[in-house]
């Protein structure tokens, strides 16, 4: 922290003034005495009462002067005059670093910097007739201050600090001002604390809803952040595909599940199993009762935590004893407590399996498992799992799946579920999967208990899904209803602050460019306004046309390009900043690059469902074919282009018969094109008959296997997250623009060539 002063005075203090950190005078004093305030009325006081004052004001914080030493040498004048013991004082000199940055300049005085940088105070440059006065002078060395420590914007690797707006999921991490919502954040705590209190632990339900960018997963990023030591979180966003909506939202689960908690090496997961299987354990008598169980919880003695590192090296025998020992006492639990009929217990074995072991091949496989993908015989058998039934409903399977984990979460904290991304389901052609949907939704609310349930929405989309949703289903959903309103013009400022850090505002944009970004109608609108301007004033990007331009501004443009002009010999040559489409992309390849090798769960139905939204938004017409009764890769047929698309990420015998009825499909229609995908993350395909198929394929006229490999997943991602962004109105652009944006930048991509 810092504050900014300038003294009047020879020897000593005649005139002083204090500026804090936001620029706020905080202080003025004149010397009661000193012949030259004679003509003073007001803030006379003593010289003994300023420099107490002083010492209270610059505790713990630096003083900046221009000319420091002079101020400096003024001030202990003053306190051996007043007889006071000069306090350790911590000073900083805008003259010096004025020298460190801008060396051979004619003059480092006050006034001749000013005018050299262009500085003003209330809009006006510096005016000599009116210096060398303690207010008037701090004015100036306060903007000479933030002017010298500021980003140098000839430096084109400056990070323009408005330009992140936008909160893609909440394990993210963003400048975050707490007062804003602060009210809606404590109702969201307290839907959590009515759930843990409630004896039967019933899930209860929550609707967000506000404008586009107006801060709702920004709000469930607070959650995250200050919640999650205690509490998990789960983030599902749009599903895609009518038919598996439950098994899309426990895919998603797992994923989030996966996510690892700040300030611990352990993911949400890991913490849940850890605490509600401490829990359960040491509540059984009849466990504490053994040796072994007495052993055990003597080790994890007030460490829930240390359950992954107190029980034997993995591959040990005391390791396999212990986990053996502990798996059987949760399983009787288990079903003393809940049914053992369906696949609950089976799937508790699983859970179990995915934390005993470290090895990262084993537990890919167990997630993989858990996910209720089939696996081949010998990797089943290396984790001591059997595999799926092929025929069996993944739609109940996934229900089933998250209400384990929300029943162990009673021993824990409530989940929190999040539902995000939502608004493309209103689009008419996603009927279908809205209404399933609400179906799930209303499944989840009744079967899956210690929940809170979240979902995210526009105002005029939670209106569309009250009119489609069955009443019952509306009523669970909304049983919380947070509203989020535009936030006050003081707290929107706070936040520009914030995402300014060290810069004052007041040195970013005047107080009209202010006042224009400041009047758009959300916080991310504002924050995208304010990166316009910091673009255009620091890398010469034009501003959109909708940008009203003042005459001061203009003027100021004026004199930055006679300024240009004039130093035509520099060395420095100042790339653009790309356009906002063309940053955006890059902006999330870069993020969708980086979360490529976390643990995702690649589902067919999923692949396929992107796929279809992305060709009903460019209204391609689509279709699908059938072989009898016999199962089919998911798969959709382009007519226009006789181009059929599938996807094929399943293994062991599964992938074996559905690539058969591929084969067979691709030899019934000749004239179609079929195009059959895997992606590289998933197992390569090893059994002998599941080759053959393959091989057979790619030796059609008409058929072909292809490995998506991670250039061509970020480009398929990027296409369907540009068509959802844009949906979500978290992209502000026409669906005819990024499709350009697309072909130029994706032009050889076989999915762009479709299109």
């Amino acid at each position: 922290m810092f504050i900014v002063l300038d003294t009047e005075g020879i020897e000593e203090l005649r005139e002083i003034a204090i500026l804090d950190h936001n620029g706020t005078l905080i202080y003025e004093a004149f010397t009661a005495g000193n012949p030259k305030n004679s003509h003073i009325r007001l803030k006379l006081k003593p010289l003994a009462e300023i420099v107490t004052d002083l010492t209270k004001i610059a505790e713990n914080k630096t003083i900046i002067c221009h000319y420091a030493e002079h101020d400096r040498q003024v001030i202990e004048n003053s306190y051996i005059r007043a007889k006071i013991p000069i306090p350790k004082l911590k000073f900083s000199c805008t003259w010096q670093l004025a020298k460190q940055k801008y060396s051979n300049l004619t003059s480092y005085s006050l006034d001749y910097l000013s005018k050299h940088l262009n500085l003003k105070v209330k809009n006006r440059r510096i005016n000599q007739n009116q210096a060398h006065t303690a207010r008037y002078d701090t004015e100036f060395t306060y903007q000479l201050y933030l002017k010298l420590t500021m980003p140098d914007p000839t430096q084109t690797n400056i990070q323009n600090p408005f330009d992140s707006s936008r909160v893609d999921n909440p394990f993210q991490t963003h400048p975050d001002f707490q007062s804003v919502y602060e009210s809606e954040y404590n109702l969201l705590k307290f839907a959590l604390s009515q759930i843990q209190a409630d004896i039967n632990h019933q899930s209860r339900g929550t609707v967000i809803i506000g404008e586009a960018g107006s801060g709702k997963t920004h709000l469930i990023m607070r959650i995250a952040k200050e919640l999650l030591n205690t509490n998990r979180l789960l983030f599902i966003r749009q599903p895609n595909n009518a038919t598996s909506v439950l098994h899309h939202t426990y895919s998603r689960i797992l994923e989030s599940f996966a996510e690892k908690v700040s300030g611990s090496d352990l993911t949400q997961l890991e913490l849940l199993i850890a605490n509600s299987f401490i829990n359960i354990l040491s509540t059984s008598t009849k466990f504490q009762a053994t040796q072994k169980g007495y052993e055990i919880l003597t080790n994890l003695k007030n460490d829930s935590l240390s359950l992954y590192q107190r029980l034997g090296k993995e591959g040990t025998q005391k390791n396999l004893d212990s986990w053996t020992y502990i798996e059987r006492f949760i399983t009787e639990w288990w079903n003393s407590n809940y049914s053992n009929a369906g696949y609950s217990t089976t799937i508790l074995a699983g859970i179990i399996r995915y934390c005993r072991y470290t090895d990262p091949t084993k537990k890919d496989l167990t997630r993989r498992w858990l996910a209720a993908q089939e696996l081949e015989p010998e990797a089943a058998a290396s984790i001591g799992l059997t595999n799926w039934q092929e025929d069996m409903s993944r739609e109940e399977f996934s229900l089933e799946a998250i209400a384990v984990f929300a029943k162990l979460s009673i021993l824990d904290q409530p989940l929190i579920i999040v539902f995000d991304q939502l608004e493309g389901l209103g689009q008419a052609h996603n009927s279908s999967i809205l209404q399933n949907f609400g179906d799930a939704v209303k499944e989840l609310l009744t079967h899956v208990p210690n929940s809170l349930v979240i979902l995210n929405l526009f105002p005029d989309r939670w209106d569309q899904f009250q009119a489609n949703f069955d009443g019952s289903v509306v009523d669970r959903i909304s049983q919380y209803e947070v509203r989020l309103n535009r936030p006050s013009a003081d707290k929107l400022k706070q936040i520009l602050q914030i995402k300014a850090g060290n810069i004052n505002l007041s040195t970013l944009f005047s107080p009209q460019e202010l006042n224009d970004i400041l009047s758009q109608n959300s916080i991310r609108a504002i924050l995208n306004r304010a990166s316009a301007y910091y673009r255009h004033k620091h890398n010469n990007i034009p501003l959109p046309d909708n940008l009203n331009i003042s005459i001061e501004t203009r003027v100021e443009q004026l004199e930055s390009i006679l300024k240009q002009i004039a130093q035509l010999v520099s060395p420095f040559i100042i790339d653009p900043e790309p356009d906002a489409l063309t940053g955006y992309f890059q902006t999330q390849i870069a993020e969708l690059s980086e979360t490529y090798d976390r643990p995702t769960i690649i589902s067919d139905t999923d692949d396929i469902g992107k796929l279809a939204t992305i060709m009903e938004a460019f209204q391609v017409d689509l279709d699908h074919l059938r072989l009898g009764s016999k199962t089919l890769p998911e798969h959709i047929l382009i007519t226009a282009k006789n181009q059929v698309i599938a996807f094929l990420n399943l293994n062991g015998s599964t992938f074996t018969s559905r690539i058969k009825n591929f084969n067979q499909l691709t030899i019934n229609h000749p004239d179609y094109q079929f195009h059959l995908l895997r992606d590289a993350r998933e197992p390569e395909i090893n059994g002998k008959v599941g080759k053959e198929e393959i091989a057979k394929l790619n030796h059609t006229k008409n058929g072909k296997f292809t490995i998506i490999d991670k250039s061509d997943r970020l480009n398929f991602e990027l296409i369907y997250k540009t068509i959802i962004d844009i949906e979500n109105q978290d992209l502000e652009c026409l669906l005819s623009e990024a499709q350009k944006g697309l072909v130029t930048l994706q032009g050889d991509y076989w999915l762009i060539k479709l299109i």
